[in-house]
């Protein structure tokens, strides 16, 4: 079995909010994610979190930091270790730049998150339930 190498994006603006898209396709469609993808072969987690953020949403991140990691059980064939990279944007609201991936960006209170949301997301958040956890990676 392989396991996949994923990336997920907690990005805070500047009122401390956080970023979500509402996913379409087979691997969590309805559901809530950080933006985020696959690790590329040679590139950086920090790399792919600016790559994988301007190809989805034309956001530009910065203050970017190494956060938690969580290994999520999708089903008996997929299994993925997601790498979080805690991030700051300044200006501007995200646009569906991909919309066969994703249906809407919308900013959320840590405490007011949608449902359902994404595997991984939840998972992230059973382990790490208090946002001061994850603003000590700022």
């Amino acid at each position: 079995m392989i396991i996949n190498v994923g990336v997920g994006v907690v990005i805070f603006n500047k009122t401390g909010k956080i970023l979500l898209g509402k996913r379409i396709g087979r691997h969590g469609g309805g559901t809530w994610a950080f933006p985020g993808g696959h690790l590329d072969h040679a590139e950086s987690p920090f790399d792919c979190a600016r790559r994988e953020t301007d190809e989805e949403t034309g956001l530009s991140i910065c203050n970017l930091k190494r956060g938690p990691w969580i290994s999520t059980l999708f089903d008996e064939h997929t299994h993925y270790l997601t790498l979080f990279v805690i991030a700051q944007h300044e200006d501007g609201e995200p646009a569906v730049l991909e919309p066969h991936k994703c249906a809407e960006w919308r900013w959320f209170d840590w405490e007011s998150f949608p449902h359902p949301l994404f595997k991984a997301t939840d998972d992230l958040i059973a382990h790490y339930p208090q946002l001061d956890v994850l603003k000590a990676y700022q």
